[in-house]
């Protein structure tokens, strides 16, 4: 399996690769490599010829900088991994931080209508700017065909959607499904870090989402977010830093139900210092 650390050998290989008339898929990654990111990459390479995974623990999108430090970094174990799918089909573009920023480790500023505001965007300052600028520059250097993320991050895919009608970026933008572990946790890189207690008591958060989903059908949206903060503030391990039901595409809380539109129960909850998300499609 080819492992390209710089743009330039990256660029090269994809060249040759459109010459022969080859589609490319992409599926970018921050590493530590699990079968929710497999799931992505086996979806890429049933619509591509060549995929590349990129393996990048990208700096300007952590606001916690021991966040950062403590970030899984795990390149040998995750190639192995990808070379279980496919060794010949998939390339892997691991660059280093100065071969993507060139010595100025800074993100762009974008305006994604708002999206950027909601949710992750009111806890986590700056955080869109880094993924825009990182994402972008993924673009620009592979030009994929087609580009895979996960639903987890349902508000991340939501604004890489923005970011490629606003820059009009020629690459066709796929969410796929939340791949669970057999408990309900969604999968994440971050659950590695988990302590057993934690990692036990994680399932919580899925288990609350469905019964969320339930009391939807018939009950107001504050009386669901009610509901959660509840259950949560009795919880002895979790600790809930928000529930928010919003409009799938605004991602605006929603203030009063409408038949005619599509909500979303997003949640953010702390096992310890391991910050996990989660989130649910209600109707």
């Amino acid at each position: 399996m080819e492992v390209y650390k710089d743009k330039q050998g990256i660029i090269k290989a994809i060249e040759a690769f459109k010459a022969k008339k080859l589609t490319i898929g992409m599926v970018p990654t921050m590493g530590a490599l699990h079968q929710g990111h497999l799931q992505l990459v086996k979806k890429a390479l049933n619509e591509n010829d060549i995929v590349v995974v990129s393996i990048f623990v990208n700096p300007t999108q952590f606001d916690n900088k021991n966040d950062l430090v403590k970030y899984p970094r795990t390149l040998d174990a995750d190639v192995s991994l990808l070379q279980t799918v496919s060794a010949s089909k998939i390339l892997v573009y691991a660059p280093t931080v100065k071969d993507i920023y060139e010595g100025k480790t800074v993100s762009q500023e974008f305006d994604f209508d708002g999206l950027e505001f909601e949710m992750e965007g009111r806890f986590r300052k700056g955080h869109f700017d880094g993924v825009g600028t990182i994402v972008k520059r993924f673009f620009e250097i592979v030009k994929p065909h087609k580009a895979y993320f996960g639903e987890k991050d349902f508000q991340q895919l939501t604004i890489i959607k923005k970011l490629v009608e606003k820059y009009h970026i020629p690459v066709t933008i796929v969410g796929c499904k939340i791949h669970r572990e057999t408990n309900g946790l969604a999968m994440s890189s971050r659950n590695t870090r988990l302590k057993p207690e934690y990692k036990d008591a994680a399932p919580f958060i899925y288990k609350t989402l469905k019964t969320a989903k339930e009391k939807f059908g018939t009950k107001s949206a504050s009386k669901v977010s009610e509901w959660v903060e509840r259950q949560f503030a009795k919880h002895e391990l979790l600790q809930l830093e928000y529930f928010i039901i919003a409009d799938v595409k605004t991602l605006k809380p929603v203030k009063r139900k409408s038949n005619k539109k599509a909500y979303r129960a997003f949640i953010a909850v702390y096992a310890d210092d391991i910050r996990l998300i989660d989130n649910i499609a209600l109707n």
